[in-house]
């Protein structure tokens, strides 16, 4: 008997979702929970895996097609069963193109045809992390062997790769990449649905929230010896490396403990606009994809040892470059953290995650000389590692005092760090 797959619906307040891509094409066989196609939501983006185990007979609906959830996307049927063509459902949030059916060959053992046999055989099936990886690291996927289902590249078979001498060899060099021409489309490019809802977002929160920022420059050497000094026990330990955001997720929230308005959040109420405060520090860590960007949430922050910290973020970081996030761990955060210097910045000026009413943007860490005074007043200068933070906050709720407190909070126990690292 044919299975029918539906558009899942991914978190109580998702009510439709845009199929991003079919990773299966029509006459293909696809495993028990190997993933089906992607998905893209207001939370969040997924992969879908499949329910059961068979050939992929029908694809309802193309890519980019935007579908209410448990409406039928796809059926997956067994050898030689005949797949009669449906009526287009009538709860659709976008019109799709004519469902596409395949009619398998009587015989099993006879060779079957697909539809899509004119595809280029060059196409590698890979999983998006994969993909970003072997763009990290300069590996050629088409010189690959999958293990996974039906030869499918996973993460794995790309770190293998990256400590081959062979495939470091192939690989360009950072001129090479460099050199390569961007290639720019000759029309207009339609938005992607995650851009989409960030476009609309960002515009959302200018309208809303009048912005202000406070830079603060804040001496990283003390952060920077611990972490060279515990970085290979800490990963031994704990099974992460050890980077400097947990170094200042966790001072932003003893911040935040210390100064509980810049977490808070401005909501309607009956006589007028009310300040809510939040019981709970729920830290959302910007990420960037290829494709856009994601806040997956730290839940009850200002309950986690150093090493939970470190662990959570590191584990909801590379779930999320591999679409495997649940709506609850993409909604809910109450102060964000974006990392600016990622990319070689010295600060940013960041939008406000609305509904909160203050983000915290990580500048790129250099070092350079700066002017230091002893007890008894005498100046001199030493190489420091400085870092520039930029807080962001909605002026209608929080005052520019208010906000100097929280930075001079932050900046204080970062270049005074006395606590357990784990």
């Amino acid at each position: 008997m044919p299975t029918e797959v539906i558009m899942p619906q991914m978190g109580e307040s998702i009510f439709e979702g845009t199929i991003t891509k079919w990773l299966k094409k029509i006459g293909d066989t696809v495993a028990v929970d190997e993933p089906l196609f992607e998905i893209s939501t207001d939370k969040v983006d997924a992969e879908i895996p499949s329910p059961v185990a068979g050939v992929l007979a029908e694809i309802r609906f193309p890519e980019g097609a935007t579908i209410e959830v448990n409406t039928v996307v796809a059926v997956i049927g067994e050898a030689g069963f005949v797949v009669a063509a449906p009526q287009a459902p009538q709860n659709l949030v976008q019109k799709a193109a004519p469902p596409q059916v395949v009619q398998e060959a009587a015989a099993p053992q006879a060779p079957q045809t697909s539809v899509h046999e004119s595809a280029p055989p060059q196409v590698v099936r890979s999983s998006p992390l994969a993909r970003r990886i072997a763009k990290e690291h300069g590996i050629d996927l088409s010189r690959i062997t999958g293990t996974g289902t039906g030869g499918r590249i996973g993460k794995d078979d790309v770190l293998r790769a990256a400590t081959s001498p062979f495939q470091k060899a192939a690989a360009p060099s950072p001129v090479q990449k460099a050199a390569a021409p961007q290639v720019i489309p000759a029309e207009p490019v339609p938005l992607t649905r995650m851009r989409a809802i960030i476009a609309d977002r960002m515009v959302e929160s200018v309208r809303t929230s009048p912005h202000v920022y406070t830079v603060y420059k804040v001496d990283m050497k003390r952060i920077v010896r611990l972490r060279e000094q515990h970085r290979a026990g800490f990963e031994q330990r704990h099974g992460v490396k050890l980077t400097l955001m947990p170094f200042i997720a966790a001072a932003a929230v003893a911040a935040l403990r210390r100064f509980p308005i810049i977490n808070a959040s401005l909501e309607k109420a009956a006589e007028g606009l009310a300040i809510r405060y939040h019981r709970n520090i729920n830290l959302g860590i910007a990420v960037a994809l290829e494709w856009g960007l994601i806040v997956p949430v730290v839940r009850q922050a200002e309950t986690a040892s150093f090493a939970a910290l470190a662990r959570t973020i590191a584990d909801l970081a590379l779930r999320a470059r591999s679409k495997k996030l649940s709506p609850d761990e993409v909604g809910g955060s109450t102060f964000t953290l974006t990392n600016a210097g990622a990319f070689g910045g010295e600060f940013g000026m960041p939008i406000i995650n609305q509904p909160e009413s203050a983000i915290l943007a990580i500048g790129g860490l250099r070092k350079e000389p700066a002017v230091l005074t002893d007890a008894e007043g005498n100046d001199s200068i030493a190489i420091r590692s400085m870092q520039y933070f930029c807080l962001g906050f909605d002026h209608r709720l929080i005052d520019g005092a208010d906000g100097g407190k929280f930075m001079s909070e932050f900046k204080k126990t970062l270049e005074s760090w006395d606590e357990e690292i784990g």
